[in-house]
């Protein structure tokens, strides 16, 4: 089976750039598509707000739904925020747009830093937390957590090249499944209450403090708690993927997902506090609290609750997977990045984008050993940063568009939301700092200056290829070119090779670098058996360290300073190409060697050498 076949299984056949407009998305895809990092955010969310306050004991659980309230409000002022964004960039006002055209040029690289930051901690963490829900129902699965994170990695990064339609249809079920199961179970938990079930107290079921409760440690505990905010901007950054009208369809997206986040996050949260809900050392505080809710219940039901959690934290990646590529995109054409992540593949999609990411992901699963608690002091801090500096954006350019009669109501929208994020950015930052958010903090301005390292390459290209800058490249007539031809023996690809080099020079010299001693007669003996002296010479070049670039090398240079007719001899090379690609690890690749070596040695502009590939296909 070929590799087209291989890829047409598994990513699908190429797509016509024609259905391009028809991989649009309804919001009903589009929700599922762009929201699940928030929705799914109470899995791991949830889970630090517990770690963060049981140290305290009672007293410290009593303070989560105060926390939750809290984080709820930064929700609200955000999805307002960001409705102010998608009115004024409908084609994509992602942070570093945004920032870039408000703040300057090095505030949105910035941005973008911080975002992409996000982006890839965001896929480690949630494929991470995926594995940590089953491992509640399966405590046997713990010694696979790596590999199992890895394996939902490759899933979703297998589902996302195949295209944006087919992504989105297939995260539809996991996201509308969690969320009905999630709000079947706050409405349980409601019922049993309203049915006159006693409350639960932390006094009997939470473990003995082992620190005091105290105002560092709230901070502490709604920094780590805001991370069930870091997927709110995604909307906003994929407008363009809505079908039209595209930013209203994004506006009433956003609104259904931070009405959906805000039920699910303070419903779970005042569920587990209301029935003082503490969780066993192997499961998650969500694990804790559906087993708790659905006692008496048949099992399959709380097996079902998390095997919905667990999908719905392995498509929670594909938020990163919309949002990353397309930011990779912007970055790319504006010269901050390869070109590569600028072009669209043949899914529809950016799949250079789309590889990076995995990658990235992949390397911090395997780096952090699968644990999302070790991941969640590196995230909040590149989207906070991202959403403040995005906020701030929208309040220079509603400063800058006064003539729109409410733009002091906007600029008050989104200077609430400047305020409010950079607050909770400052309150993560100092918290989270010794835990590792310094590593984000030096990542993100090393990133910035890598951009500028890159656009300052792409620039330097074009100013040496401009022909509007000084005399454009002498066009006379060069000499004929000589031909070089290195040989490792005598068969039919070399006459093929040497057929052509003789339609293009009069003078042609084959090169036989002879490694072994005594197998350069037996190559000189077929040369002239087939005639091929009259076409070409044979030039034997004795190899002193069993090598074969390096003489060749040293052969080409002296031939050319000898000649001195002005150029560079043109070197032609002749290789087979096998009928599977398999094959061709079977055979040496002394060609592409020479041709890397030549190509990567620098030389006088004005002397450029010609190196031209002769290929000779073999058959099945």
């Amino acid at each position: 089976m070929s590799l087209n076949s291989l890829r047409d299984i598994f990513i699908g056949p190429p797509l016509p750039t024609k259905r391009l407009a028809h991989e649009k998305l309804d919001n009903f895809k589009a929700l599922a598509a762009l929201s699940p990092d928030a929705l799914a955010s109470i899995a791991y969310a949830n889970q630090e707000i517990f770690l963060g306050l049981v140290v305290a004991g009672a007293a410290g659980l009593a303070y989560s739904w105060w926390i939750a309230v809290a984080i709820a409000g930064l929700l609200g002022v955000l999805a307002l925020s960001y409705s102010q964004t998608i009115t004024a960039y409908p084609s994509g006002g992602g942070s570093y747009t945004v920032a870039r055209e408000n703040l300057g040029v090095n505030v949105g690289l910035v941005a973008a830093s911080a975002l992409l930051t996000d982006y890839a901690l965001n896929v480690a963490v949630s494929v991470t937390a995926g594995v940590a829900a089953a491992i509640s129902a399966f405590p046997e699965l713990e010694s696979y957590r790596t590999g199992l994170a890895l394996l939902l990695l490759l899933v979703i990064t297998l589902a996302n090249l195949r295209g944006m339609r087919e992504a989105g249809a297939i995260m539809t079920v996991p996201v509308y499944l969690f969320v009905g199961t999630y709000l079947l179970m706050i409405v349980v938990g409601g019922v049993r209450l309203l049915l006159g079930e006693p409350p639960g107290s932390f006094a009997d079921t939470a473990p003995a403090a082992t620190a005091d409760l105290g105002l560092l440690l709230l901070l502490h505990t709604f920094a780590t708690g805001c991370t069930a905010l870091t997927g709110v901007e995604a909307i906003s950054n994929g407008v363009q993927v809505f079908q039209e009208p595209a930013a209203r369809n994004a506006n009433r997206t956003m609104a259904a997902m931070a009405v959906l986040m805000g039920v699910l996050f303070l419903g779970t949260i005042g569920l587990s506090q209301v029935f003082a809900v503490v969780k066993l050392p192997h499961e998650t505080i969500l694990s804790a609290l559906t087993r708790r809710i659905f006692d008496g219940w048949p099992p399959f039901v709380y097996y079902v609750i998390q095997i919905s959690t667990l999908l719905v934290l392995m498509v929670a990646a594909n938020t990163s997977f919309f949002g990353f590529p397309r930011v990779a995109s912007i970055l790319a054409s504006d010269g901050f990045m390869p070109r590569q992540l600028s072009f669209i593949g043949d899914r529809l999609v950016f799949t250079n984008g789309i590889a990076v990411l995995s990658a990235l992901a992949a390397l911090l699963v395997v780096l952090f050993q699968g644990d999302t608690h070790l991941l969640i002091p590196l995230f909040a801090i590149g989207a906070f940063l991202a959403f403040t500096l995005s906020q701030a954006g929208m309040v220079v350019h509603w400063f800058k568009n006064r003539q729109d009669r409410t733009w002091w109501l906007k600029l008050l929208a989104n200077g609430l939301g400047v305020t409010a994020t950079i607050a909770a950015l400052g309150i993560i930052t100092v918290s989270k700092f010794v835990e590792g958010a310094w590593i984000v903090l030096l990542l993100i301005p090393a990133q910035v200056l890598l951009f500028r390292s890159i656009r300052n390459h792409y620039t330097g290209v074009r100013e040496q290829l401009t022909l509007y800058e000084g005399l454009p490249p002498e066009l006379r007539v060069l000499p004929d070119p000589r031909v070089v031809l290195p040989i490792g023996g005598v068969h039919r690809g070399i006459i093929y090779a040497l057929r052509y080099a003789k339609s293009i020079a009069r003078t042609v010299k084959a090169v036989y670098i002879e490694i072994e001693p005594g197998s350069a007669q037996q190559v000189r003996e077929r040369w002239d058996e087939w005639g091929l002296d009259e076409e070409a010479e044979l030039v034997i070049v004795q190899s002193e360290y069993r090598s074969i670039v390096a003489p060749f090398i040293e052969y080409l240079d002296k031939y050319d300073h000898d000649t001195n007719d002005g150029q560079l001899a043109t070197v032609l090379l002749p290789e087979f190409v096998t009928a599977h690609w398999w094959e061709q690890f079977l055979h040496n690749q002394t060609a592409w060697l020479i041709k890397l070596t030549l190509l990567y040695r620098r030389r006088s502009i004005n002397k450029i050498r010609a190196i031209i590939d002769v290929p000779m296909y073999l058959q099945d």
